[in-house]
């Protein structure tokens, strides 16, 4: 029998073990590209590193109004929600852990799923909503709260795409089981072993395809026949993972049919849904629709520069005339960045700067200053377009267009970027810098692809500029 362990100090063990390393990690393209160039090439970063660092770097829930959407096999079949956690008929320690992380009220996307994901019979879920809206607690609350403690063997499953993000969905389950030391839970990711010849006894685990492969199909050390509930977290990303799909679907075929199915994902496109399909039968989709798909309370401008030290004077013109809380501006490279990064500096400009050559450590504490509002100004790439949320940002400016790698116009970059302005629901505003007459057309291309006006803005007329933050 497996050493019985204080799961929620174990967990606290290995997040720490994992930020001394994380500080290593360096997010960059998995493009193959010399060094002497890479400050050249568009920043970008892998799926699984965004998404790491995207959680990492929530402070909380975001505070997301936007209607949920759900499709079922039967729409006449009721759908309950909550507005309280005490109306779940949870375990009252559980209960008692989710306060004690900070959670008050259910989320939008924990109103509709957690009815769903508790109810009897069991119901199979498919979740898609942004980072940092309560899906991983809502699923983490399920998995707790379908264990039966007094059965020794593991009853739960969920998989991760990588190890650093099997552990940040560890640390939030340890948490919430605080005050349920019977609730037994182990980790299947490298590292981690089991003795040849012993079977697991946890109830919950948490680990990554290949490990989790390893155990239950190589070494038996577990019997994928009984396991009731299985998580697929980050699908999208999982997808993204050669090997990971294929993995995933060996592991699937081995549960039996009555085991409730919860797939969760960031986003929902035709590949998601095709892999979601081959694991989840009959299923209930909820989807958050994402706050970035209204860009009606965002002014968007452009700006004729045909230098880039033009560039520069109306990025100045209109930073200096705005009444600018926060800004973040957008460059395609890392050279870009750095070189604006250096000028704005010393113009005496409280500038912050996050590119694809930071570490893990250095990118979390620049967004802890933009946070806090120790810099006014953040000068970033593509490499987390996607994952700022900082209330105070009122301008967003697109210093290049986003292009896709044929130099085409990418409209789901442009979204992604304009929507770190005007969220929360106030209003913002975006000005995109056109310096060629193929930036023209790429603003163009955007302007009819979102059927919205971007407006010409006269940057060196101020009493025009005036008007625009008016």
């Amino acid at each position: 029998m497996a050493e019985k362990i204080d799961w929620s100090k174990y967990a606290q063990q290995q997040d720490t073990a994992l930020n001394s390393k994380i500080g290593n990690i360096n997010l960059k393209d998995e493009t193959k590209v010399n060094k002497s160039n890479s400050d050249e090439v568009p920043d970008v970063a892998s799926p699984a590193e965004v998404s790491l660092l995207t959680k990492i770097i929530r402070k909380g829930l975001v505070h997301n109004k936007n209607d949920i959407e759900i499709q079922r096999q039967n729409p006449n079949s009721p759908l309950h929600s909550v507005k309280t956690f005490e109306a779940l008929n949870l375990n009252p320690n559980l209960l008692k852990g989710i306060y004690d992380m900070g959670f008050n009220a259910p989320s939008k996307i924990q109103e509709t799923a957690l009815p769903t994901l508790l109810a009897e019979p069991s119901q199979n879920l498919i979740a898609q909503s942004q980072s940092g809206t309560g899906k991983t607690a809502a699923f983490v609350l399920a998995m707790l709260s379908k264990v039966d403690a007094t059965l020794k063997y593991p009853q739960v499953l969920c998989l991760s795409p990588t190890y650093e993000l099997a552990i940040q969905t560890g640390e939030v389950a340890a948490h919430m089981a605080k005050f349920c030391p019977e609730i037994e839970m182990k980790y299947a990711v490298r590292g981690e072993e089991v003795p040849r010849g012993v079977k697991i006894t946890e109830h919950i685990i948490i680990g990554t395809p290949g490990k989790v492969m390893d155990w239950a199909l190589k070494y038996r050390v577990f019997d994928l026949k009984k396991i009731n509930v299985f998580v697929l977290d980050e699908a999208d990303v999982m997808i993204a993972q050669q090997g990971h799909q294929d993995q995933c679907i060996r592991i699937h075929k081995e549960l039996r049919q009555t085991c409730q199915m919860m797939f969760f994902s960031a986003t929902y496109d035709h590949e998601v849904m095709t892999f979601a399909q081959a694991i989840v039968k009959n299923p209930i989709v909820i989807r958050l629709k994402r706050e970035e798909e209204s860009l009606d309370n965002i002014q968007q401008y452009y700006v004729k520069c045909p230098t880039e030290e033009s560039k520069y004077r109306a990025l100045t013109n209109i930073y200096g005339t705005v009444g600018v809380g926060q800004a973040i501006i957008f460059c395609h490279t890392r050279k870009t960045a750095n070189w604006l990064a250096e000028k704005m500096s010393k113009d005496g400009h409280a500038v912050a700067i996050l590119t694809g050559d930071l570490t893990v450590e250095q990118r979390i504490n620049v967004l802890d200053r933009f946070r806090g509002g120790q810099e006014k100004v953040l000068i970033t790439t593509n490499v987390l377009s996607r994952g700022i949320d900082v209330e105070q940002v009122t301008i967003v400016v697109n210093f290049d267009l986003p292009v896709d790698v044929n130099g085409k116009a990418d409209c789901d970059t442009y979204l992604h970027r304009i929507g770190r302005t005007g969220r929360f629901g106030k209003h913002g505003i975006a000005i995109n810098l056109i310096d060629s007459s193929q930036s023209m057309n790429v603003c163009k291309s955007i302007e009819e692809h979102f059927n919205r006006k971007i407006k010409y803005l006269n940057a060196d007329d101020s009493e025009e500029i005036e008007k625009i933050g008016a």
